[in-house]
């Protein structure tokens, strides 16, 4: 097998030449993202959709990825600054789902042992989050990680297995704070509810 079919496959790979030539297409796209006036809100969804596809997604530059085709995004995506995805394993991201500011997502990874490291074999596994997640600031996903939908993950957590959904997870390891029930429906921050003009407004709307 050559290096695409075996990293494909989630074996273990060396990034050859032909491999850094596909990165080298996804590092053009980026460059462009990146350098852009950040005001120009239009044509960074432009840019976005070239890198993800047409899907409504937003990312607040910079941003930085491996490859960009193996990134799916589901409808509404938004990445705050500063999101780095490491997309050598696939990485599946549900509907309207937010990631803060130095968020992290590696699928990728190498081998613990020392010299088997520097024989400059590597791995992807992948990772998926659901539906309707919040990825607090400066959170790391790892590889191989599952992440339900309607889940809330803590800020600064580092996240080394499944999380199931409706749930609040936070931590180094992320794990399960409490469960998302109709009590939170309109909590704001802590114990502090929206307020009525607010609320009637969202519920006008039909959330």
């Amino acid at each position: 097998m050559n290096n695409f079919e075996r990293r494909d496959l989630g074996l273990a790979y060396i990034s050859d030449q032909e491999i850094m030539k596909e990165q080298a297409k996804c590092r053009k796209i980026l460059q462009k993202l990146n350098f852009m006036d950040r005001s120009d809100y239009t044509g960074i969804a432009q840019v976005v959709k070239e890198l993800l596809g047409d899907k409504g997604a937003f990312i607040n530059p910079p941003f930085y990825c491996d490859y960009g085709t193996n990134i799916e995004v589901g409808k509404n995506f938004y990445a705050n600054y500063n999101c780095t995805i490491l997309d050598v394993g696939k990485v599946k991201i549900g509907d309207n789902c937010q990631l803060a500011p130095n968020v992290s997502i590696y699928a990728a990874g190498h081998p613990i042992y020392p010299s088997t490291r520097n024989s400059l074999y590597e791995y992807g596994k992948p990772v998926t989050i659901g539906d309707n997640v919040w990825i607090g600031g400066n959170s790391v996903i790892c590889p191989g990680v599952t992440i339900g939908s309607n889940v809330v993950i803590g800020a600064g957590s580092v996240v080394t297995k499944d999380i199931p959904s409706w749930v609040v997870a936070a931590g180094n390891p992320c794990k399960v704070i409490k469960k998302i029930t109709e009590a939170d429906k309109r909590k704001l921050f802590k114990d502090e509810e929206i307020d009525d003009e607010a609320w009637n407004d969202i519920l006008s709307r039909g959330f």
